[in-house]
């Protein structure tokens, strides 16, 4: 299992992570996932909006991360709602079996997600805000995005205090990106505190059932800030 502290700022206790860590992946029966049938069944489900309040948790989810100098909007606004857009335009994603199971559940509950490989990230993360100047790569041109304020899992490799950012709601890290060949890989999800978050769980283990034909073994966990922070 991975250890994820959240790091002494008020800001984050408006945030819960939840985490799946998988090990050892057999990318022979990834394929398995995220059948045609279900992919096309969430995807025509993002195009009626009657059955979820879209808007309301989209309003939610921008509150959640809304900190200091990061504004979630344009450019900078949370993954769910490109994949929304995506969804709505039929031109929905597709990178590997994982990654397109990440993106499909995230579309489903319009919680932010990301996957990245556990070897390439390490066991030990933080949870901060991202600091002035800090920036990461998060596409094979070279792309950067400005981390200032923004909801950062950092690895904390080699006893660092702060960590390096790796993962957040926007846009994942080129360093630790999950691959076919990867071994482990964990997906953590974004989710506010209270009870505008209380599904969190059972999103969490809806994406369990379609990772387990794929992976030996499948932990979950729900990570909380401290109340003193």
């Amino acid at each position: 299992m991975i250890d994820l502290k959240f790091a002494p700022d008020p800001a984050l206790q408006k945030v819960r992570i939840g985490a799946l860590v998988l090990t050892t992946i057999d990318w022979n029966r990834a394929e398995q996932v995220v059948p045609p049938a279900l992919r096309e069944q969430i995807c025509a489900a993002a195009r009626d909006p009657a059955p979820f309040d879209r808007q309301q948790r989209i309003r939610i989810i921008r509150d959640m991360l809304r900190n200091g100098k990061y504004k979630p909007a344009g450019r900078a606004k949370p993954s769910p709602e490109y994949l929304l857009q995506s969804a709505l335009e039929q031109d929905f994603p597709s990178v590997n079996p994982l990654v397109d199971a990440v993106n499909l559940a995230s579309l489903e509950s319009l919680y932010p997600m990301s996957i990245f490989d556990l070897e390439k990230a390490g066991a030990k993360l933080l949870l901060r805000r991202g600091r002035t100047g800090e920036s990461y790569v998060f596409n094979p041109s070279g792309q950067t995005i400005d981390l200032e304020d923004l909801l950062c899992v950092c690895s904390l490799k080699e006893n660092e205090a702060d960590g390096r950012p790796i993962v957040n709601p926007v846009r994942d890290s080129m360093a630790t990106k999950l691959f076919p060949g990867a071994s482990h890989a964990v997906v953590v999800v974004y989710a506010p505190h209270g009870p505008e978050g209380r599904d969190l769980e059972a999103v969490l283990a809806r994406m369990a059932t379609w990772y387990a034909c794929a992976v030996d073994t499948i932990e979950q966990a729900v990570f909380e800030p401290d109340a003193t922070s």
